[in-house]
């Protein structure tokens, strides 16, 4: 059979694309062990109003200018609904779900994921302007998701 020399050339380039592209995944996740954030921390869904600390969600302090905000989400909202950091604190979001996949987007900034049933989702950010921001849903979660939204105020 006889094969052109550009076919040849692009069946070429292409698995050596192919085998660079699986060598690079393989070395990134059995070598330097990077896995999706979603999947380091786990949770029973079933179990998330009897486990700390999303049995009592809300913001916490954790350090001098540190906090740590708990948060647990649901058709259709956030609980807790409003929550309140000073500005330049350091926060570390930690999102559950009960139900269904959720998004977890903070309005203006770069906080945007996925919240997995079964998983905990975190995210860390620094608020250096004074305001308020809306978190909203940004994955379909239901009829009801066009509702789903929660406020975060950054005090001075």
């Amino acid at each position: 059979m006889h094969i052109h020399k550009y076919e040849k050339l692009w069946l070429i380039l292409g698995t050596g694309t192919l085998i660079v592209f699986l060598a690079t995944v393989g070395v990134s996740a059995y070598v330097q062990g990077n896995h999706p954030p979603s999947s380091l921390e786990t949770i029973h869904p079933d179990m998330i109003d009897v486990t700390p600390p999303f049995d009592n969600p809300g913001v916490v302090q954790i350090g001098e200018n540190e906090y740590e905000v708990n948060m647990v989400s649901l058709a259709y909202a956030y609980i807790p609904y409003e929550i309140s950091v000073p500005k330049g604190a350091t926060v570390h979001f930690n999102v559950v779900t009960k139900d269904v996949l959720h998004g977890f987007e903070i309005a203006g900034t770069s906080a945007n994921f996925m919240v997995v049933p079964g998983h905990i989702s975190k995210h860390t950010a620094v608020f250096n302007q004074p305001g308020e921001y809306l978190i909203l849903c940004n994955e379909y979660c239901g009829l009801g998701h066009h509702v789903m939204n929660a406020k975060l105020e950054v005090t001075e």
